[in-house]
């Protein structure tokens, strides 16, 4: 029976199971939204300055700015569509098990939700290759075959604490989020601060 509350189990290891709702918690679209707009920013810093160079004149960045607000909207369009269809799939929930020891925590994706998210990868990069956009088919080879992630607390560098949203970024090692209810909240990030280096950067907001 799954357990929301965070529980030590009789092996020692901490288990819990959380349950997002995709509609009210926008933490993953927001996520898929940063990671969409910084590749389209780096392509746009590596590219402008090039094509300055080969033109030998600052229009290629005037020019640039003009294009850009419409290619960020499009972005948030085609991102919310997408996210809306990938919850309505999902039932509106991302549910996530998690254990937890001395030295790491683990985020894995429920069993029963990892075939969705699997068939939505592979719908995702057949839209991509047969729209020839090779951005898409690389997100939906890549998002449906990682289900788990770990954090080891040693590598940590950055603990950011989202308190509204019930969620705490992990950075350092990768990348990588813990939920918990609201009641669990401090004890978890007390737990976290004390099995982590002291020098770790926290942001709680």
């Amino acid at each position: 029976m799954e357990n929301n509350r965070i529980t030590l189990c009789e092996d020692g290891i901490y288990r819990w199971t959380y349950h997002m709702n995709l509609i009210k918690n926008p933490s993953i679209f927001i996520l898929v939204l940063k990671v969409l707009l910084g590749t389209c920013v780096g392509i746009w810093v590596v590219m402008t300055p090039i094509l300055c160079i080969v033109d030998e004149s600052w229009e290629p960045l005037v020019n640039s700015w003009k294009s850009i607000g419409i290619v960020f909207a499009i972005i948030f369009g085609l991102t919310l569509i997408g996210y809306l269809v990938y919850a309505m799939i999902m039932g509106g929930f991302y549910i996530v098990d998690f254990t937890m020891t001395d030295t790491k925590l683990v985020h894995t994706q429920v069993p029963r939700q990892q075939e969705k998210a699997r068939k939505v990868s592979a719908v995702t990069a057949v839209v991509g290759a047969l729209a020839k956009n090779p951005t898409t088919v690389g997100i939906g080879m890549t998002s449906g075959t990682k289900m788990s992630s770990t954090t080891e607390f040693n590598r940590l560098k950055k603990i950011i604490v989202r308190r509204r949203r019930h969620v705490i970024k992990l950075v350092g090692g990768g990348h990588n989020e813990a939920y918990a209810v609201p009641e669990d909240m401090d004890w978890l990030c007390d737990y976290i601060r004390a099995h982590c280096p002291a020098d770790v950067v926290w942001k709680i907001k």
